[in-house]
């Protein structure tokens, strides 16, 4: 194993001088939180990608290839889907907004102050988002040192707040374009492959798989349209998602970019769901299906390939983790912490904006540590995370994006209502049942419609305004002291 060591080993000292590489570019808040808005089509759209496909998209995607075989593609598929969507029919608009969170895009749109209880909601998105690839780190080192659970968390979790704490958005950036291409290699060009080949091909597994295995619509329509509520959806209001979109140079890039990484996801869905599947062929036995991804890498791939797929479940996981901690930093430092305290920043006041963003990050790592230590189901918890998101945030947020006529009170009610409604069907039905969404996402809409045309239109100077920042005639708010010759 020394060969595999000396990948890992080589591939984490990477990522931590990228950190420190980046802290030397993130000299403003826009640095900092969106990398400039300045990437370029290919490292946007490979950012994005690594973003999106995380530890859930990796060891959780070939879990259910070896539980449902090709079907088991639908959960990443419908993630491909929904950046698909965000970024032919929204990412150019939201690029244009010059915003840091969608809190504050709701502010922008309806012209009153929905930031601090939609931002709850969002942090508490992000952090549990967080939470969950940070819990995988425990399978990956496990398998690479038979490391104790929680030193595993630590360890991997403390290289991720070290370089997203030390060069923000930047440093996220340089070491996802890395795991993107880590995680191209070794899922993609070398496990894959290699899996097909040891289950005998595809001939070999229909031989020893029954049919349902090769059904596309084999784990279920139902499961599949809620995979299309949660997934698709989620990926279109999201502040991970949305922080990425930020940082496009232009709309171009964030369409074409986007469309790109929609692609690339959808591949890899299908990738997945056969290295699942070619897993059932050869371990069919296995105590749970999220042990098919390390159990293959394990025991059929050579010394040094081994390790370099184990880097790119490393670089799924870190990806992800990394962008939901900024985002959840974000979140909290500008749409919660801020507007409780009451900061108004004109343009003259000093403040190191760089500096509080930093710490929160930091703050929002060891939470996130602690919290992945502490917590023992992952699956609760997301489910948890997406619901709320789903439930109180996707009606106002698509709702101000296409209606008109939607107010501030509408938008309250529909995050309050959908939020609460969540709550108390998960309580009643179960967490992982699929009518909390549901009927949440039907409360919050009917609240949204409901109170909106009961309550006055939105002021027609602030939809003004809104109308020139979609345009992007209208210059991004400066929240940094502005010198004087400008």
């Amino acid at each position: 194993m020394a060969v595999d060591y000396t990948v890992i080993v080589v591939y984490l000292a990477g990522m931590l001088a990228m950190g420190w590489w980046g802290m030397r570019r993130a000299k403003s808040k826009s640095e900092f939180l969106v990398a400039g808005r300045r990437l370029g089509p290919a490292m946007y759209s490979g950012t994005m990608a690594a973003i999106v496909l995380g530890g859930a998209s990796t060891i959780g995607g070939v879990g259910l290839g070896y539980k449902y075989g090709l079907s088991g593609a639908w959960m990443v598929f419908t993630i491909g889907l929904g950046l698909l969507a965000l970024s032919v029919f929204f990412s150019a608009r939201i690029a244009r907004l010059k915003v840091y969170t969608v809190s504050e895009m709701l502010d922008l749109r309806y012209g009153g102050r929905a930031g601090v209880i939609s931002g709850v909601v969002m942090w508490a998105y992000t952090l549990m988002l967080a939470v969950t690839s940070t819990i995988a780190y425990a399978t990956i080192f496990d398998v690479l040192f038979d490391m104790n659970r929680t030193l595993a968390i630590v360890l991997g979790g403390s290289i991720v707040v070290a370089y997203s704490t030390l060069g923000g958005m930047w440093s996220i950036t340089l070491t996802d374009m890395v795991q993107f291409v880590v995680k191209t290699i070794g899922v993609l060009l070398l496990l894959l492959p290699i899996a097909v080949v040891k289950a005998g091909g595809f001939s070999g597994m229909k031989a020893k798989l029954p049919t349902s295995y090769f059904d596309p619509l084999g784990i279920g329509g139902e499961t599949i349209f809620t995979y299309v509520l949660i997934y698709t959806f989620g990926m279109l209001i999201g502040q991970d998602i949305w922080q990425r979109v930020f940082t496009a140079r232009d709309d171009r890039t964030a369409k074409w970019g986007g469309t790109a990484s929609g692609t690339y996801c959808l591949v890899y869905a299908v990738a997945g769901s056969v290295i699942g599947t070619a897993a059932k062929v050869l371990y069919p036995k296995l105590a749970s299906p999220d042990d098919a991804f390390a159990t293959i890498v394990k025991d059929e791939l050579p010394i040094g390939v081994r390790g370099l797929v184990l880097a790119a479940a490393l670089a799924a996981v870190m990806s992800t983790s990394s962008g939901a901690l900024i985002a959840c930093a974000t979140v909290a430092n500008n749409d919660i912490w801020s507007r409780l305290r009451g900061i108004v920043r004109p343009g003259g006041e000093e403040h190191d904006e760089v500096k509080g963003n930093r710490v929160f990050i930091l703050i929002m790592g060891i939470a996130v540590i602690g919290t992945a230590i502490a917590l023992n189901n992952v699956v609760e918890a997301l489910t948890v995370a997406y619901n709320l998101l789903v439930g109180g945030l996707l009606v106002p947020i698509l709702g101000g994006l296409l209606w008109k006529r939607g107010t501030v009170q509408g938008a309250l009610a529909a995050v309050i209502v959908g939020g609460l409604a969540v709550i108390g069907l998960m309580a009643g039905y179960g967490i992982l049942a699929n009518e909390p969404v549901y009927y949440g996402l039907l409360a919050s809409l009917a609240a949204y419609l409901v109170v909106s045309l009961a309550t006055r239109p939105t002021d027609e100077r602030v939809l003004a305004a809104w109308r020139d920042r979609l345009a992007g005639q209208s210059p991004e708010l400066p929240s940094e002291p502005v010198p004087a010759h400008q």
